[in-house]
């Protein structure tokens, strides 16, 4: 009986083995990230960030679970941040002087991994949706005043931010597809201090090896 129990178990984990697909995948991503609150007063001015630029890259593995509806799981590099203004003053004896503006950027570099559920409408369209499990490996404040007191590793940043997402996929054959989706900030990605708020909107292209 246990001889044909393994069996079984083992004929099932094949079966699903053919079934998997393994890729790559790359793209664009527009970060923009929002400060909800602020300690004081100061930064509250300056809490206006544009939008960054930056690529990802990286693999996902596919499990089909019937003809139009699936699971796929992906190990992703990228980079999410924002760039602001501070206008710098300096007192000289009773007088207060312009001195110059900081162009300050925050950067947070991450291993993300993403769980999406899929699921295709017609034969080269789908419609996903999931969690994506960012863990942030190297974050830090730079800016280009040389005296700006600010600059380096950003301390208070999470180990780990979940981004709820959606998206959509076309298959232009059965191993080139195009991809676009967007993950919501909807949590403090630091431990404390300034509450910071990141969302992205991503772009790309993907191959499936079979």
């Amino acid at each position: 009986m246990k001889k044909i129990s393994l069996v079984i178990a083992l004929s099932l984990f094949a079966g699903i083995s053919a079934q998997t697909q393994f890729g790559v995948k790359a793209g664009y991503i527009n970060s923009n990230i929002n400060w909800q609150s602020s300690p004081s007063n100061f930064w509250e001015d300056y809490s206006d960030f544009s939008s960054q630029s930056f690529f990802y890259a990286g693999g996902f593995a596919l499990q089909p679970v019937t003809e139009k509806f699936s699971v796929q799981g992906e190990l992703i590099y990228t980079q999410l941040g924002g760039t602001t203004k501070v206008n710098l003053h300096q007192l000289v004896g009773s007088e207060i002087i312009d001195i110059g503006t900081a162009n300050i950027k925050y950067s947070y570099q991450q291993l993300q991994v993403p769980i999406a559920a899929k699921y295709h409408i017609i034969k080269n369209f789908g419609v996903l949706g999931g969690f994506n499990f960012a863990f942030n490996i190297n974050s830090k404040v730079s800016s280009d005043f040389s005296s700006f007191p600010n600059s380096g590793k950003v301390e208070n940043k999470k180990t780990l931010d979940i981004f709820p997402f959606v998206g959509t996929e076309f298959d232009f054959n059965k191993n080139i597809f195009a991809e676009a989706r967007y993950n919501f900030g909807i949590s403090n990605i630091h431990e404390n201090g300034i509450d910071v708020r990141a969302n992205f909107f991503q772009i790309g292209l993907g191959y499936r090896f079979k």
